[in-house]
């Protein structure tokens, strides 16, 4: 008998601890700059989220007044709000899979979190990867050295060595890289997609034979250089690691346009399709890899003419699978782009992977720790992605240091996690909180469906339904004012909301009739 209260005892400890949610612990840097702050006995959580009750739906909000994912329960109406602002769910108009959202696995990532001591480090790697964190399912990886790294270096950097004799995985790889990957593939449920990509060849196979700058693959080594992508894959085999999906490689406007000094090599569009068609494509069918080839991995306004380029080569579009863009410069360019790209290429997915704030001259504060309208950026250019046919989101580093790195190149940026190794603790922004409203929430293989409008009077709004027939909305309120917001539901019933000024809110109902 004291066997069994033991037992059952200990099922209902389980169960308080995936019902019970650890509030945000608050540190203020300024008014209205909030941080959560963790440690090793203490860090935020949020729980897997559980069926929804019959008629009922529940809200999880966070503003720029202190909420972080704080839930609440409601219930459906007849009659909407007296004015305020409505939107309608139509279950009819659906558009694109979702593949997922994740951050990357950067030389300074690893730095940083494994400067913090186990048990800090654990609930750092929770907050991301776990059922009660935001669920990550996607981690970019460079292949070798990245501006985030404390050095410049490739796998081989011995000059004429296209047989790749001396070819070899690093300490960051070791210590920093592959560590952390499996940890997070342990304490993910849902799975962990890798994606490689590569800043840069080595300097003996460019034309400036320098890690950046103006510099661009040398023709005799394109086919060296598939080899040396696919030995990347080989290696991580080896350690127990496969990809998804590989890049053709990050930014290669930054080895023709080198404004940022950092690792990069150019291409242009018809080089590009040249190497894929001859080399890279032929090589990866060969290798057996059932890893997905994503174009571009450069900013939205070089679509859609760059993927144009690639894709007049129909041999080239078979061996393309998606299209990868960054961020930068979103702000200056309509998502209209990103119509004209997947309209013309339908078949093919859209991945937004990479975003950092701090990266501009201007932004002389590289860390700005609480920043609010930071994490107002991250929600703006997701809803705005998903709203135009992207199928995922992933951040930057997962972690950097309060001066924004390291990085060789001392191109500090800010982070959704900042590290205080000295303090043995980290704190989480607004952007993690940003993005974990769309991560935790939006499983894998959903769906995004209409909901018409798409933002009026300063609310943003997307919708989804998940593999489960639930349906998610996230809403987003950057006025200056609380707003009444009712979503009409198909059967005609709504959802009535008071949305905070400055503020995110997911809205997940249960089962729907019509899905």
């Amino acid at each position: 008998m004291k066997l069994w209260c033991v037992y059952l005892i200990s099922i209902y400890v389980a169960c308080l601890r995936v019902s019970a949610d650890k509030p945000c612990a608050p540190r203020e840097f300024g008014a209205g700059n909030i941080v959560c702050v963790c440690n090793m006995t203490y860090c935020d959580t949020i729980s897997k989220v559980a069926p929804v009750p019959v008629d009922q739906f529940v809200q999880y909000s966070t503003s720029r007044s202190g909420l972080r994912f704080h839930r609440t329960l409601g219930s459906f109406s007849d009659s909407p709000h007296p004015g305020g602002v409505h939107f309608t769910l139509n279950l009819t108009a659906k558009y694109q899979r979702i593949w997922g959202f994740g951050g990357a696995f950067t030389d300074a990532a690893g730095i940083n979190i494994e400067s913090l001591s186990l048990q800090a480090k654990e609930n750092l790697m929770r907050s991301y990867f776990s059922t009660d964190g935001i669920e990550f399912n996607f981690g970019r990886v460079p292949v070798a050295g990245s501006d985030f790294s404390t050095h410049t270096y490739t796998y081989d950097d011995v000059r004429g060595d296209t047989n790749f004799t001396q070819y070899n995985l690093t300490d960051e790889d070791f210590f920093y890289k592959i560590p952390l990957i499996k940890e997070a593939q342990e304490l993910s449920e849902r799975g962990l997609h890798l994606v490689a990509c590569a800043w840069t060849a080595p300097p003996w196979m460019k034309t400036n034979g320098d890690y950046s700058g103006f510099g661009f693959l040398k023709s005799e080594y394109y086919q060296a250089w598939a080899d040396y992508l696919v030995k990347f894959l080989d290696e991580y085999k080896k350690q127990g690691l496969e990809f998804w999906g590989i890049s053709t490689g990050n930014e290669p406007i930054n080895g023709i346009i080198p404004v940022n000094r950092f690792n990069s090599m150019g291409w242009t569009p018809w080089s590009q399709r040249q190497w894929i068609k001859d080399n890279f494509g032929p090589t990866l069918k060969k290798s057996h890899y059932t890893v997905k080839l994503l174009a571009l991995e450069d900013q939205r306004f070089m679509l859609p003419w760059w993927i144009n380029v690639l894709m007049s080569d129909k041999q080239v579009e078979e061996y393309i699978d998606g299209i990868a863009v960054h961020w930068y410069w979103d702000s200056l360019f309509p998502p209209s782009l990103l119509d004209r790209t997947h309209n013309n290429f339908p078949d093919k997915f859209i991945l937004a992977t990479e975003a950092c704030v701090g990266d501009k001259p201007w932004e002389f504060d590289k860390v700005k720790l609480g920043s609010w309208s930071r994490g107002e950026w991250y929600m703006e250019d997701i809803l705005q992605d998903l709203n135009h046919w992207v199928t995922g989101w992933l951040d930057w580093n997962l972690a950097l240091n309060p001066q924004g790195g390291p990085s060789w190149a001392r191109n500090f940026v800010d982070a959704a996690i900042i590290v205080n190794a000295t303090a043995n603790e980290f704190y989480k922004q607004p952007m993690f909180y940003a993005v974990g409203h769309f991560a935790k929430f939006i499983p894998e293989g959903s769906l995004r469906i209409g909901v018409e409008p798409h933002e009026k009077s300063g609310i943003s709004a997307v919708a989804f339904q998940t593999p489960e027939n639930a349906v998610v909305i996230i809403l987003y309120n950057r006025s200056e004012y609380d707003m009444n917001v009712t979503v009409t539901l198909s059967d005609m019933r709504v959802i009535n909301l008071i949305i905070q000024l400055h503020s995110f809110h997911t809205v997940v109902v249960g089962k729907m009739k019509g899905l």
